[in-house]
């Protein structure tokens, strides 16, 4: 019995000096591409009239509540990201705000993302230096009730501005429900604070006219951000709107080249033509086959074969903790920050990265189906609809 007891005691203790990252699935280039994962929606299905976030979550990585001093946690973080996608992260973006809008509370949203900074070095984001900022739909702190489900998606938005754009302020606009009407309204009380530079959504719902939603994002002078979706062909609203930046997905792998990273186009990736609104004016020249509005402009990594690494504490579905995250809903605020890194919002509109695709990388493969028109579903060179125009290769697209 005290053999047993003692071999048990050692198996425990070499459990507990296994790296994070060897505890679950290896997240990265070590996976296939596009392999299916074990993945859990953070929100549930929307209703008409409704969005929903658009955060994937591996179910098959042990969520781990604390990573030791020699381990990180598995998934992209921010140096990976950064390199990724060449961006001056450490010298860009201070004095701007890149706000985040989603639906219900996250309680534990600043302790969390103070989690998230100090595991990866990143200066401290907090109420009280002013860097961090949470409020209603109506710029209160009469926050609305909690929900575990979003509150993962919105520990994801704004780890994600913290890993693109670490100089950046946060702002956090909670909307008290998953309404257009609501989360419209937060993402009027954002573009009416100042300092902001760009607003992510990483939401969505069924494809609207902007006749009926777009007073909410049409905001000259700031970006506004919108994940296509996470279900393949098929035009999604916010992205859908003529007013915002569409941002696709992809599957994100280091490579033996010289930019050291490869994409293909993530098999979830939303992407179609509005039925309702009008095109880019840049977009006509791309070939796109929509006669209105082609979604997506942009894309960044959103694949949870190779996804992101995040802390959240609220627990939900039985989660809480470090987990690694993909969806759509990663990429909307990577593009946001991106935005925020590059500082231009006040002179461009969502035309920009139409005129300047040369400063992103072509993503020219990979596919979300089957759909019409072949560039709608299969990444090509030059514009695609699960991609876009491609991912940032520095900030000259912004």
């Amino acid at each position: 019995m005290r053999l047993r007891s003692r071999l048990l005691g050692m198996a425990t203790a070499a459990l507990a000096a296994i790296p994070l990252a060897l505890l679950g699935p290896a997240v990265g280039a070590s996976q296939a591409a596009g392999a299916n994962q074990a993945t859990a929606h953070s929100c549930a299905t929307a209703k008409p009239g409704f969005a929903a976030c658009k955060a994937l979550v591996r179910t098959d990585v042990v969520a781990v509540q604390k990573a030791s001093p020699n381990a990180t946690p598995s998934g992209y973080g921010p140096s990976s990201l950064q390199s990724a996608y060449n961006l001056p992260s450490g010298t860009a973006g201070a004095g701007r705000t890149v706000a985040i809008v989603d639906a219900y509370d996250a309680p534990t949203a600043e302790a969390d993302l103070a989690v998230y900074r100090s595991q990866f070095g990143l200066p401290a984001c907090t109420t009280a230096n002013g860097c961090f900022k949470k409020i209603d739909q109506n710029g209160g702190t009469s926050y609305p009730r909690a929900n575990g489900g979003w509150a993962q998606e919105i520990s994801l938005d704004i780890d994600m501005v913290s890993a693109i754009c670490p100089n950046c302020h946060i702002l956090l606009v909670e909307a008290k429900s998953s309404s257009f009407a609501n989360l419209g309204a937060a993402v009027n009380r954002a573009a009416a604070t100042p300092g902001v530079v760009a607003i992510s959504n990483s939401y969505g719902g069924s494809d609207a006219a902007d006749s009926t939603y777009g007073s909410y994002y049409n905001h000259p002078g700031i970006a506004v951000t919108a994940s296509s979706g996470d279900s393949g062909y098929g035009a999604s609203y916010p992205a859908s709107s003529h007013y915002v930046t569409a941002v696709g997905g992809t599957t994100l792998s280091t490579a033996s080249n010289t930019r050291g990273w490869t994409e293909t186009a993530w098999s979830g990736a939303g992407s179609g033509c509005s039925t309702y609104n009008t095109a880019l004016t840049s977009a006509a020249s791309f070939s796109t086959g929509c006669s209105k509005r082609a979604e997506a402009d942009v894309s960044a990594v959103a694949n949870p074969s190779t996804g992101v690494a995040v802390y959240d504490s609220t627990a939900y579905q039985g989660l809480s903790g470090w987990m690694v995250f993909g969806g759509t809903s990663v990429a909307s605020p990577i593009i946001a920050s991106v935005y925020g890194l590059a500082g231009n919002t006040a002179s461009i509109d969502n035309n920009y990265p139409y005129t300047h695709s040369s400063s992103l990388w072509d993503v020219t493969s990979g596919s979300n189906g089957s759909c019409p028109t072949s560039q709608w579903c299969n990444a090509r060179a030059g514009w695609d609809g699960p991609t876009g125009l491609g991912t940032p290769n520095g900030i000259g697209a912004f």
